[in-house]
């Protein structure tokens, strides 16, 4: 799985039950959305924020699929991540390996 964005990363995380709203926070404390802090600065606010983001939620991820369902564990999802509002279109690729 690939997403071909710069400020656009792919996570298994879980979700529900607060989770989703713990990892954005933690996002924010990590990369704060202070446009004095990023030398990149167009756009909307803290969009130098979402252009360190490939450090930490990468662009690309790989899951077993078994079965035909993909391999994940109880309480995971796949989740796209990206706290850019200027684009709300996004693509993601997928591929299979035949094992």
């Amino acid at each position: 799985m690939f997403v071909p964005h710069a400020t656009a990363g792919v996570v298994i995380v879980e979700i529900g039950a607060g989770s989703d709203d713990d990892l954005l926070a933690a996002l924010d404390r990590l990369l704060p959305r202070d446009e004095r802090v990023y030398r990149h600065s167009h756009g909307s606010a803290g969009h130098g924020a979402d252009h360190v983001l490939p450090l930490l939620v990468p662009p690309s991820l790989t899951v077993p699929v078994r079965g035909g369902h993909l391999g994940l564990g109880t309480w995971q999802s796949i989740c796209l991540l990206d706290p850019n509002p200027d684009n709300a279109t996004r693509t993601v690729s997928l591929g299979f390996l035949a094992g």
